[in-house]
């Protein structure tokens, strides 16, 4: 019927034309070409919104037989009867707006093209804004945006935008650098963060007592692996990308990582912690390549930095899930996070995770190395918590220094993770732990991973406090600062502190204002 006339329709509106045959196929459902059965037989009762149809149809037809000299830019949108608009808003095709007069033609050309586009995706830009309450999309096309200007660094390799203004700062109250050019602790910014996984550009960054940063040449690095083994190995980057590799997420946290009084937004109180996809060779599959000895139970790792971070591990960690990284978000790692080689070690505190890996020893005992001597006047259950990470939350929206501008409905979102496996649970509690309320996890929680929750909260505009706690896969859960003092025989008072890791509940205080605060404080 238009599959002549297919081409003028479809510079009208492509959704209506589809060459002609398509429009055939919409506005004539009972076709014999279609439904061959009905071909013979008794033809169907077309509805009145059908006959319609046909009739605009033909009206459609009639009006392609203008010449085409006629068809100028002002008159197109004209070639669309009014009585076809009508028929498809019947049946849901149209979205249809009233608008008001129009001040000259093109801009209403503008909007019947926009509408046309619309069709094939199932609404129009005015209904969308009319929902919103936001202006017209027929506005919004007279205000451009300025455009960005990209030259060959941006093209080469993208850049964030410039409203985006989330930064890693100096953590622990040193600044990093410092005048020398060491760099210390840097945390990331969680009250900005969506999802689970922190862009490379703003993972966390911890170094052992300031470093300064090695330039590693990726075509001279090894990694050489000895000691209790029956072939020692020295590995080029080369070597190591042959050998099968694993994708994991996992996360990664300093043991400072903790709250305190003077701390004042969750950057301050937990942001030593960043979680990231990372890619490499599982450590396991090298040192059966080594061969153990039969006397091998630890070994050390070794990193390229000038103070030498080394770690002594189980070895039977190192067989159950270690594995050395070489990719980070789908990238090469970072230098800050250890280019071109870092040890992953699920669930242990930072610290093990050493960075620049270079070196790897196996040995038949505990080796006291740089890294271990902050064990030494410890005891000895403190140091053993300095292993693994347990169960530990944080609400990042609202938390201190963020402000809710009024009463209403809101998300509480934060993030959750353990050493210990996967969370199983997170709740969350808006009357200072009084009761709880278990919260919605986005996605499913990996095993030593950072799980995003969320919980629906009416606030009313009074004052409240805001916790979360999880429980991880082992049934392990978060406790609160005044049920470790009691683990530990201490009084709790504001000046108490966590021995060892502090994997406290983190408590947030909401003014009548909407003012978020510590509640440490």
């Amino acid at each position: 019927m238009l599959g002549r006339h297919g081409r003028s329709l479809h510079r009208l509106c492509p959704a209506l034309a589809g060459g002609g045959r398509e429009m055939d196929r919409r506005l004539l459902p009972h076709h014999p070409r279609r439904h061959p059965e009905r071909a013979g037989g008794r033809r169907r009762l077309r509805s009145a919104t059908e006959r319609q149809l046909i009739a605009c149809s033909t009206a459609v037809t009639a009006r392609l037989e203008t010449p085409r000299r006629a068809y100028t830019p002002d008159r197109r949108e004209a070639l669309l009867p009014a009585c076809l608009t009508q028929a498809l808003a019947k049946v849901g095709r149209f979205n249809c707006v009233k608008e008001g007069p129009m001040s000259s033609k093109r801009p209403a050309r503008r909007e019947f093209l926009k509408s046309g586009a619309a069709l094939a995706g199932g609404f129009t830009l005015g209904g969308a804004a009319s929902l919103s309450g936001q202006t017209p999309a027929s506005d919004q096309a007279h205000h451009s945006p300025p455009m960005i200007k990209e030259g060959k660094d941006q093209i080469a390799y993208g850049e964030r935008s410039s409203h985006v203004t989330s930064v890693r700062i100096a953590h622990g109250g040193r600044p990093s650098p410092d005048n020398w050019g060491l760099t210390f602790h840097v945390a990331a910014p969680l009250q900005d963060s969506v999802g689970v996984i922190t862009p490379s550009s703003l993972h966390y960054m911890g170094t052992t007592r300031g470093s300064f940063l090695p330039d590693v040449d990726p075509r001279e690095h090894r990694l050489m692996i000895h000691g209790l083994v029956d072939r020692p190995l020295t590995l080029t980057m080369e070597d190591l990308k042959r050998l099968p590799s694993v994708t994991r997420l996992h996360f990664i946290e300093c043991a400072g990582n903790r709250s305190s009084r003077r701390a004042k937004n969750v950057q301050e109180t937990h942001g030593m912690t960043s979680c990231a996809e990372w890619t490499g060779v599982l450590l396991s599959t090298l040192l059966k390549e080594c061969g153990l000895k039969g006397t091998a139970s630890w070994f050390v790792a070794e990193g390229s930095e000038e103070v030498k971070g080394a770690s002594s591990m189980p070895i039977a960690k190192a067989m159950e899930d270690c594995f050395v990284a070489y990719g980070m978000n789908g990238e090469a790692v970072r230098p800050q996070n250890g280019f071109p080689l870092r040890l992953m070690v699920p669930g242990f505190e930072g610290i093990f995770h050493t960075k620049w890996l270079r070196r790897i020893k196996v040995v038949d005992r505990y080796y006291m190395n740089y890294n271990d001597f902050g064990h030494l006047d410890q005891d000895a259950k403190v140091a053993a918590l300095d292993y693994q990470i347990g169960p530990k939350s944080v609400i990042t929206f609202p938390s201190a220094g963020q402000q809710l501008p009024g009463r209403g409905s809101y998300e509480i979102s934060g993030l959750a993770w353990s050493g210990g496996g996967a969370i199983k649970l997170v709740e969350v509690s808006t009357d200072g732990g009084k009761r709880w309320n278990k919260a919605e996890f986005k996605g499913t929680p990996q095993r030593m991973a950072h799980a995003r929750f969320g919980y629906q909260w009416n606030w009313d505009g009074q004052e409240g406090e805001l916790q979360s706690r999880c429980t991880d896969e082992l049934g392990q859960v978060q406790p609160s600062r005044a049920q470790i003092a009691k683990y530990w025989n201490k009084p709790y008072d504001q000046t108490f502190s966590v021995p060892g890791l502090d994997n406290s509940i983190q408590p947030w205080k909401i003014a009548g204002d909407g003012s978020v605060t510590n509640g440490f404080a």
